[in-house]
């Protein structure tokens, strides 16, 4: 340990004296961030754009190294209960950017916080393996205090949980467990997160949030790490127009762009094969259907539209950017997990598909002279829009008929957490790498983020099952026989499993991909 120490200072050491001709300098770090944060709140935000930003700022009690695998982060060490449902957690001694100390009752407030349901947090049910978790979100039960998290002493905090739960330390890296200033929150309200007021305990902390133009961030000096921490300042766009991004990387504008357009990709790797950096991605690209609204509340309707979508056309055609088909919820090669549940369909040829899915439509009461009439809705991107072409241009063969709407990120996603639509596009990438994690969206119980409100009591059933057996194949196997259930109801359409795309300048140095596509800009650095 004294070693590794002594190595980074001696690093830190050489590296001043090198950059001592350029002091004052300042290195800036500019991010295409492919969208408007709703917010800087940890207990607000749903979204890999808002991700990016938010965890620059905060550090939970773990975090994500420069690999994306999980390290200590606020918590210096922890240990486990032999019966896995007592979490301890030693905090290393940190402060928020105010200078205040961050302590254990910071967490304890966050988590409380986070898990009232008065906050409406979107993201709460993340931490229901946490005891009481769930009463209280749902508000069965009123006392706080009867949550499973508790001060020990300033710097020790246990978390209870229900049952033993497999993935439960790389959860914490989640910004839905990032602690939050309890001083601030107490003082002021909603109005913590403003500028001058907001405190965060992460590398980076907020300068300036211009919306619709740019959030601003620079260093944090007081952070833990701060000696190691290069780049003094980070500005993330919001653009979601992947061409015009791509143009402004190229100017050199912009050093890394979050994602581009599919039909650029040729080009790229010709012109610029270094900085285009393509990886797999631990996520899912699908449709979720609304199953509160005829004609969708009928299975038979949301099977057809499922089976009359090429996939391959989709992923080799439009995109061609390495996307896979899907044909199941649950992406191949998920942690703790094996095959997935796939579609019973999906060696089934295309065109005997489309036949089956005329005949489920027939048999549901529609076809020519009663025609499936359906608003299929996308979020701002050049690719979204020419799926959406695409699927809208497949379903005509079965009658249906679809007119396509498209909003900006924010407003998009918010129409779906409030179940106003009727089949949408939506994305989900892995908070961790367990398949709960992505079958957990169609729970009853989740809640605003059930976008099509699905409700099946025997795959809730078997969740339940899956959440309280610490036999790991006995769990896969539950978690398996809920996305069987799940493809046969069809409430979300897989359409392929993502792979991260990303223009990094070369000028970029330690940018690493890994299957959640997380970056934190604390282990970049800038070449001169």
């Amino acid at each position: 340990m004294f070693l590794k120490h002594f190595k980074r200072a001696s690093l830190s050491i050489g590296l001043a004296v090198a950059l001592a001709g350029t002091a004052g300098a300042e290195t800036v770090l500019r991010v295409g961030n492919m969208g408007e944060p709703a917010t800087l709140d940890p207990h607000h935000v749903a979204g890999t754009w808002e991700n990016r930003i938010i965890g620059d700022m905060f550090m939970g009690l773990t975090t994500e190294g420069p690999d994306g695998s999980v390290v200590p982060g606020a918590a210096e060490s922890w240990t486990i209960s032999d019966d896995g449902l007592t979490y301890t957690f030693k905090l290393r001694d940190h402060s928020w950017s105010d200078g205040t100390p961050v302590s254990a009752d910071d967490f304890v407030f966050a988590l409380r916080r986070i898990l009232s349901p008065e906050l409406a947090a979107k993201y709460a049910s993340l931490l229901y393996p946490i005891k009481n978790a769930e009463e209280i979100n749902n508000a069965s039960v009123a006392d706080l205090s009867q949550l499973g998290v508790r001060a020990v002493d300033a710097k020790t905090l246990e978390i209870t949980l229900v049952a033993p739960t497999p993935y439960f330390i790389e959860q914490l890296t989640h910004y839905t467990a990032f602690p939050v200033p309890k001083h601030l929150v107490e003082q002021h309200g909603d109005d913590w997160i403003k500028k001058g007021t907001i405190a965060s305990n992460g590398a980076y902390m907020l300068d300036e949030w211009v919306p619709n133009t740019h959030v601003r961030l620079v260093k944090n000096d007081g952070f833990y790490d701060a000696a190691n921490v290069t780049i003094d300042k980070v500005e993330f766009f919001p653009s979601e127009d992947r061409g015009a991004v791509q143009k402004r990387f190229r100017s050199g504008e912009i050093d890394i762009a979050k994602d581009f357009a599919s039909e650029q990709f040729d080009f790229l790797k010709k012109n610029l094969p270094d900085e285009t950096r393509v990886a797999p991605y631990l996520g899912i690209y699908y449709y979720p259907v609304n199953t509160n609204k005829p004609p969708f509340d009928d299975k038979r309707v949301r099977q057809a539209l499922s089976m009359a979508i090429d996939r391959e056309a989709i992923t080799d055609k439009v995109l061609k950017t390495g996307e896979v088909p899907a044909y199941s919820f649950v992406p191949p090669g998920t942690g703790n997990y094996g095959d997935p549940a796939f579609v019973d369909w999906m060696d089934v040829p295309y065109k005997e598909r489309v036949a089956k899915a005329k005949a489920l439509l027939a048999e549901a009461g529609y076809g020519p002279d009663n025609p499936v009439k359906l608003t299929l809705s996308y979020n701002t991107s050049e690719n979204h829009k020419r799926i959406a072409i695409a699927v809208a241009a497949m379903w005509k063969q079965l009658g249906v008929q679809a007119e396509l709407f498209n909003q900006e990120v924010t407003p998009h996603y918010n129409k779906l957490e409030q179940n106003d639509f009727d089949v949408a596009r939506a994305g989900w990438i892995a908070d961790y790498n367990d398949a709960q994690n992505f079958l957990y969206l169609l729970e009853t119980r989740t809640g605003r983020q059930n976008y099509g409100r699905y409700s099946n009591a025997q795959f809730d059933d078997y969740m339940a099952k899956a959440a309280n057996t610490t036999d790991m194949d006995k769990r896969a196997q539950y978690l398996r026989s809920a996305e069987a259930i799940a493809m046969e109801d069809q409430p979300v359409i897989p359409i392929y499993y993502y792979v991260s795309k990303n223009l990094v300048s070369n000028s970029v140095v330690g940018w690493e991909p890994n299957v959640k596509d997380i970056q934190r800009t604390r282990y970049l650095s800038i070449k001169p």
